[in-house]
């Protein structure tokens, strides 16, 4: 006799059909090491979940899915700060929308992120000229086989451009389960992408900017809700100065952004826009008619569906620009993560 099987459509936002061998809910460190400790004594593979909201299934998950739903905010001050520590289970926009309720600005660039809070340092969650390590005071994580409790500086976590260490050395065998934030309390406003720059600098609020981002994204961006997808399936290619240089030349109306270290952004969105993407479909998957940097589930997609067509615009894109963009959405085997870009080549 079969062991029964757990749908994890509801659990993800891309909402593919597809199951666990066992689903978890956690509200605490010790019910996440509860569920580790059964998959080490079963020999299954482990996979902890917030949100769901960046995350394709590949196939049938074989092991236990854990649920983060460690809740909690607390907030204290110094002179020149506010100090938050929010447990990696609250909602991401909840938290958004809460400071700037009790008056602490500096999380309003990042309205709307789908997802929770302990998702959002493995990501380096970012938008319209704010990531999480401008905000981010450490990250308290939880070493599985231990038990034990370590907190991390900002600059431990390794941060980069949808990057930390949560993707590499800690990857397995640890998990997140509170997040620090640091809000300087002289606000200084970011307006350097979008509607953002039309805004008087010397008069905008906090607010205003939420309403500039929510609107922005509730515009191009298909509500999850209602069509399945993970938010942007791509990350914006980076590119060295001669490569950027050369593809200027070539499309001198490329957005492009430079970066710090003579690095220069590319938008993905646009580069698949350009290639007459948009509303292009294979099987149930799509490409969103509004934003080409978003595949979506438009009928009762498959996940190979989504791989196929992840593959055919990173080709379309690759033989156009030769830039090679690279999966954002992290992708889930049978037994755990696997290497996106592997998957799609």
């Amino acid at each position: 006799m079969s062991s029964p099987e757990f749908s994890l459509k509801s659990l993800h936002t891309f909402a593919i059909e597809t199951t666990a061998h066992k689903v978890v809910i956690a509200e605490s460190p010790a019910d996440i090491l509860a569920a580790w400790r059964e998959c080490q004594q079963h020999n299954l593979p482990f996979l902890l979940l917030g949100e769901g909201s960046n995350v394709l299934f590949l196939q049938k998950f074989s092991g236990i899915v854990v649920l983060n739903r460690i809740r909690g905010i607390i907030v204290t001050e110094s002179e020149s700060h506010w100090h938050l520590e929010v447990g990696a289970g609250e909602n991401w926009h909840g938290l958004v929308i809460r400071t700037l309720q009790q008056d602490i600005a500096g999380l309003e660039n990042l309205a709307l992120i789908p997802g929770c809070v302990g998702s959002a340092p493995i990501q380096n969650i970012g938008a319209y000229g704010v990531e999480l390590k401008d905000v981010c005071e450490w990250v308290e994580v939880l070493e599985l086989d231990s038990g034990n409790l370590m907190r991390l500086t900002a600059a431990q976590c390794q941060f980069g451009y949808r990057d930390s260490i949560f993707k590499h050395q800690l990857q397995h065998g640890h998990a997140i389960v509170a997040v620090g934030f640091i809000l300087p309390k002289e606000w200084k406003p970011v307006m350097s992408y979008g509607d953002l720059t039309r805004l008087d600098a010397a008069t905008v609020t906090p607010q205003q900017i939420f309403g500039a981002v929510c609107h922005m994204r509730r515009s191009k961006l298909p509500d999850p809700m209602i069509t399945g997808n993970a938010g942007s399936f791509f990350k914006n290619p980076v590119v060295n100065a001669e490569q950027a240089t050369a593809l200027l030349a070539a499309f001198p109306q490329a957005p492009h952004y430079p970066q710090y270290n003579g690095e220069v952004k590319l938008a993905a969105g646009w580069l698949i826009d350009q290639c007459q993407l948009k509303g292009y479909r294979i099987g149930g998957a799509s490409v969103h008619q509004q934003q080409a940097l978003v595949l979506i589930n438009s009928n009762n997609a498959r996940a190979e569906d989504i791989v196929a067509l992840a593959h055919h615009v990173r080709q379309c894109v690759g033989e156009k620009f030769n830039v090679w963009l690279e999966p954002e959405v992290r992708f889930i085997g049978a037994n755990g993560e696997e290497d996106a870009v592997e998957v799609i080549s």
